[in-house]
């Protein structure tokens, strides 16, 4: 296992200098295994693969709302309203300052994400969209937290692009890491099949942002006197916080001694030591999303929770 350490950068040497302890927010969780933390076991889900998919779509729904309005300054409502099965539309999304090239990638991002969430019900069924709290103020909480203290003026996601880049950088990989743990536990020769088409896009779009992300490391994200390496490793140690279930998330910038083959700091793509994707079970990703820890405590982007059978199941538990 591999464990991320937040670090101090000097813009004008390169050089990394890491502090003597590890930065793991919230050590008393992450000093749990996997197996004894409540609720990290994948093999305690239960749950057929029309449920493991469709549970999918709260991300998918999530994505495709948040680039589509970046990009667009609109939504699923405008561009495939029959996909949404009457859910209400996201709090607070708007269209985001963005430059050329990153609003061109951005669009591209949204009209895939339609693409999956009509595969996904076309071949599992589906829900109502849920409701999406996509508002600036949702946001700065949640980079608040990642950081450690109240960023002032308030972060903004729609403010520019590298501000928009970092929002983006909170989603994608949620929904990567959920595919592969998910993969693994589908029967269906034909649910496997669509899973591994949604997660080979899913992580190119992780890449993509990680990629943007990693050309300006160096650089301090204006007004805040963080690199936007150290913005990437603050966001991956809350999720790893919040999912409770040990280190699955790490920055754009890592020790060599924790990169590929011991040989590298990039870490453009997350992976464990040997270069695998790290894998994640719906409590975990409800954890996270939820902005809460508690996979049946709504909030976050899902104020009032996440749909279909798994998520709504962990919500009559509380």
């Amino acid at each position: 296992m591999k464990l991320t350490m937040a670090t101090s950068m000097s813009t004008n040497s390169n050089a990394f200098v890491f502090p003597l302890a590890f930065c793991l927010v919230g050590i008393s969780q992450l000093l749990l295994c996997p197996g004894d933390a409540p609720n990290c076991d994948p093999n305690l889900i239960e749950a057929s693969d029309r449920d493991r998919l469709q549970f999918a779509l709260n991300l998918e729904f999530l994505e495709t709302e948040f680039f589509l309005y970046a990009a667009l300054g609109k939504g699923l409502d405008a561009i495939s309203p029959n996909l949404t099965l009457g859910g209400p539309p996201p709090i607070g999304a708007q269209k985001a300052n963005l430059d050329p090239l990153v609003r061109r990638i951005i669009e591209e991002f949204g009209y895939q994400e339609v693409g999956h969430i009509r595969s996904i019900i076309r071949k599992e069924g589906g829900f109502p969209r849920p409701l999406l709290d996509l508002s600036r103020q949702n946001f700065a909480k949640l980079m608040d937290r990642a950081v450690g203290f109240t960023l002032n003026p308030p972060f903004d996601p729609y403010a520019n692009s590298l501000n928009y880049l970092l929002a983006t950088y909170t989603i994608p990989y949620v929904g990567l890491v959920g595919y592969v743990g998910t993969i693994p536990y589908l029967k269906n020769m034909t649910s496997c099949r669509l899973a591994a088409s949604l997660l080979g896009v899913e992580s190119g779009q992780d890449s993509v942002t990680r990629t943007c992300l990693y050309q300006r490391a160096f650089e301090k994200v204006q007004p805040y006197n963080i690199t936007v390496a150290d913005f990437t490793n603050r966001i991956s140690m809350l999720r790893n916080d919040l999912a409770m279930c040990g280190i699955k998330d790490e920055g754009i910038i890592v020790p060599e001694k924790l990169g590929a083959e011991n040989r590298t700091s990039s870490n453009i793509i997350s992976a464990d030591p040997n270069s695998l994707s790290y894998a994640r079970t719906p409590p975990e990703i409800l954890r996270i999303v939820y902005a809460s820890g508690n996979e049946s405590l709504p909030g976050g982007f899902y104020p009032k929770g996440a749909n279909g059978n798994i998520a709504r199941r962990f919500l009559k538990i509380n």
